[in-house]
């Protein structure tokens, strides 16, 4: 099998401009735009209903959009082809694979399909086999082969026919945790290996993280962030990324104050410094969110101030062990606030809970959110 060709920003794999289905009074997916440079592994992420599912769908031809103002791959309009007529492979959360064939039949279907000599296709499909680790499976039948061997059949049906882009739906969702884990790390492989342009839909963040160059996060239809992995873990847009991106200590309040970066927020009675999202419009009386993860927040036995951080009394309620590292959950002023911890003396000794400004982020709710502001929202500025 050939590699793609290396990725070039000037010449996107595929544009989709301002995509929208809607299902009745339902709108799946809301004015959608999503440019992919070649060899890129791009994630759709987001909670069900999202319309993750629905964007790699029309991408794929299996959904007709409501309306779209452009859709292209490889620089072909692909708006009114039909899937079995667009340069992609899709594979499936159920693989899909033909139970009455043989693993060799099933990953040559593809190009018996195009009508290539049965030499071809045997030797494409050996070769596929040898991708993804399983050279000696050809002549096995799908019934034999354990779930992560059936998903590398499924991943090599797809490779065989050298698609542009290789569309991933939730392929490893129903495989156990090891197993998912272990395909994650070979879809990566796979995907560095070939240079090819994968796009994977997931609801898990893990996932996203783990694999991603980019994510793109939708929420009701509508892209809500569109960034590095890093970014998105980091600098949440807005407080529903920041909780779908795990972070374990979201609080409400109103900004008072900012200089330099930083933005002192008001929740309840406490006052809390943090990082000001860039490109945020944060003037005092702005609603606002903070986010904190509980790896930032520490315990201390004593209460004086020290430059920089944020400090709250607290008592400790609920100590949750979780293999390499504690959760505790602590009672504050403002709430409960969760501290991580890979000792579990330091639970029991903290009398305060203390984060650096800079580990927290603060970003405005409601209108003067950049999630807010539209679909495909860049991030960028200076606070």
């Amino acid at each position: 099998m050939t590699s793609a060709p290396v990725s070039d920003a000037s010449t996107p794999i595929l544009v989709v401009r301002e995509a929208t289905r809607r299902f009745g009074l339902v709108t799946a997916l809301d004015r959608a735009s999503l440019t992919v440079p070649r060899g890129q592994f791009l994630t759709l992420l987001g909670p069900s209903g999202s319309g993750k599912t629905t964007l790699l769908r029309i991408i794929a031809g299996l959904e007709e959009p409501t309306e779209i103002a452009e859709l292209r791959i490889a620089e072909l309009d692909v708006r009114g082809i039909p899937a079995n007529h667009r340069n992609v492979a899709t594979v499936f959360q159920h693989y899909g694979l033909f139970p009455h064939m043989s693993v060799g039949q099933n990953i040559e279907y593809g190009l018996l399909v195009r009508k290539r000599p049965a030499a071809e296709r045997r030797r494409r499909a050996m070769e596929a086999l040898e991708l993804v680790r399983l050279p000696d499976k050809y002549e096995r039948r799908v019934h034999q082969l354990s779930g992560g061997e059936r998903q590398r059949v499924a991943l090599a049906r797809a490779l065989v026919t050298e698609p542009e882009i290789l569309l991933l739906d939730e392929p490893l969702g129903a495989l156990d945790e090891r197993l998912r884990r272990d395909m994650q790390v070979e879809l990566l492989r796979l995907q560095r290996a070939l240079g090819m342009t994968f796009i994977l839909v997931t609801h898990s963040q893990e996932e996203a993280l783990t694999m991603s160059d980019r994510i793109v996060l939708l929420n009701r239809g509508r892209i809500v962030q569109d960034g590095a992995p890093r970014e998105l873990f980091e600098c949440p847009a807005s407080r529903f990324v920041a909780e779908f991106m795990g972070a374990e200590n979201v609080f409400q309040g109103k900004v008072i104050a900012g200089a330099d970066g930083f933005v002192s927020l008001l929740v309840g009675e406490t006052v809390l410094r943090g990082r000001a999202l860039p490109g945020s419009r944060l003037t005092p009386g702005t609603e606002a969110f903070l986010a904190v993860r509980a790896e930032h927040v520490q315990l201390a036995t004593v209460g004086a101030d020290r430059a920089g951080e944020n400090l709250l009394p607290c008592q400790a309620r609920l100590n949750i062990y979780k293999g390499n590292y504690h959760d505790t959950e602590l009672d504050t002023p403002i709430g409960v606030v969760v501290s991580r911890q890979w000792d579990d003396t330091q639970s029991r000794q903290g009398k305060f809970a203390v984060w650096q400004a800079s580990h927290c982020v603060i970003g405005p709710t409601g209108p003067n959110s950049p999630a807010a502001q539209g679909p495909g929202v860049t991030m960028g500025g200076k606070a």
